[in-house]
């Protein structure tokens, strides 16, 4: 008996853990579902807008999960979209009123993609596929690890561009004076070439950890 409940314990772990990477690569929003793009080309053009962008997001889908697997069983299967847009637009409201006290530059510089963060197809599809499917503690995971994912997604073009864009890493210079600064990678089309090049980047990563 002892054995076999250790092999459940183990099973659970291995479930649990499963649940929480799969967000980070296997089935990372923004480099394999390609889910988000809208807050992920437009609000990417600096490492500090990305980040809070991403962890904005990462709140609201945290909260959002977790209220919708514990409700689950009490929400009418035909109210259930109109009732998982209320519960994420009441999260999106509280995330928009906290970053515009933490910093009102920043919530200015996010501008309505704050708002934008309801219609996100990523919280959405996560409500409906996963945590109205599943227990609290497994919507919790699944929601980290879809969050994190989101976050590295956005960070790492947001980053990029502002280094290639401004010379500069969260507001400070990283090159001298003569640095020749690339206009475009701020630019809309500098969200396009930067995401084409990660897209190109993670898919190869991917390959190669295939096995032979």
């Amino acid at each position: 008996m002892a054995a076999q409940d250790d092999i459940r314990t183990a099973g659970t772990d291995n479930m649990s853990t499963d649940t929480f990477i799969k967000g980070l690569w296997k089935e990372n929003p923004v480099f394999v579902q390609v889910l988000g793009m809208c807050p992920v080309l437009a609000v990417s053009n600096t490492a500090e807008n990305a980040l809070a962008m991403g962890l904005a997001t990462t709140f609201v889908l945290v909260m959002s999960n977790m209220l919708v697997s514990s409700l689950r069983n009490f929400i009418p299967k035909q109210v259930r979209i109109a009732s998982y847009i209320l519960i994420i637009a009441t999260f999106v409201t509280i995330i928009d009123y906290a970053i515009q006290a933490i910093s009102v530059e920043l919530h200015k510089s996010l501008g309505a993609f704050i708002s934008l963060i309801v219609v996100n197809c990523l919280i959405l599809s996560r409500a409906e596929a996963f945590a109205s499917k599943n227990g609290v503690i497994a919507s919790l995971l699944d929601a980290l690890g879809m969050g994190f994912g989101f976050v590295i997604g956005l960070f790492s073009l947001g980053a990029v561009r502002e280094i290639l864009g401004n010379g500069t890493f969260f507001g400070m210079g990283l090159f001298p004076n003569g640095f020749q600064s690339w206009i475009v990678m701020i630019l809309p089309a500098g969200g396009f070439f930067t995401l084409a090049l990660w897209l190109l980047l993670f898919n190869i990563w991917k390959e190669k950890r295939k096995p032979a």
